[in-house]
């Protein structure tokens, strides 16, 4: 009985090894190749063609170089005011959100910084466990690891959700300005930002009182924050 106990025991551990393995080629590949499709991708486009059998992503891959300055602000004024300064984890933001969340009795604000939305759109599930959680800091650390912090918000910004079907900068910028994501403005790109935590609620509500707010308080932030070079 222990034999078999055993046994299963190092093949359950091996297991588990081969499939982070299999998570860190996938990040090694993507320090110099760009993602063409990430799990989020995959997850809704199975669940958009449930209603329509032939619905596609909309999705274009923009350089870093390409796309404006004042979209990577805003983002990271919106999203992640530290994440030049972190390795992958913004302690004060986590306490933070868990202190809003305690003080409401339910889950009303996040704590994730860029690169664990990045680990958690490239390669996990949307389904909330303890074990994805743990699989989305690992690779988290495996990103902050082998990717420049430049890097890491260029594939962001490539592959992040921004409406029904729309997914990265350029998509979303010729979605919801007809632009061209090098030549957004400041108020577009913080509109853009503040999209990012509902982009499907805000591309069917686009004139949302909340949206305009959180839009203003963005653009006010933007000025604060330093972007990768």
């Amino acid at each position: 009985m222990r034999y078999w106990l055993t046994r299963g025991l190092l093949t359950l551990l091996a297991a588990l090894l081969g499939y982070q393995l299999w998570l860190f080629a996938h990040v090694l590949w993507w320090v110099d190749h760009n993602p063409d499709v990430t799990a989020l991708m995959r997850e809704r486009l199975q669940q958009m063609r449930q209603t329509n059998p032939h619905a596609q992503l909309v999705h274009q891959w923009v350089g870093y170089d390409h796309i404006a300055g004042s979209v990577k602000r805003a983002v990271i004024a919106g999203e992640d005011s530290n994440f030049l300064h972190h390795h992958g984890f913004d302690w004060d933001g986590i306490q933070l959100a868990a202190r809003k969340d305690w003080q409401r009795g339910r889950i009303v604000a996040g704590g994730s910084t860029i690169s664990q939305q990045l680990a958690k759109n490239l390669l996990l599930s949307e389904h909330r466990t303890p074990g994805r959680k743990l699989e989305e800091a690992l690779v988290t650390l495996m990103l902050e690891k082998t990717m420049s912090k430049r890097r890491i918000l260029e594939i962001y910004l490539n592959v992040i959700e921004w409406g029904n079907g729309v997914f990265g900068v350029a998509a979303a910028s010729h979605h919801y300005f007809h632009l061209a994501p090098a030549l957004l403005s400041n108020n577009d790109s913080a509109r853009l930002a503040a999209m990012i935590p509902n982009p499907r609620y805000f591309d069917d509500h686009r004139n949302s009182r909340w949206l305009r707010h959180h839009t203003a308080t963005i653009a006010a932030r933007m000025a604060l924050v330093s972007v990768p070079r």
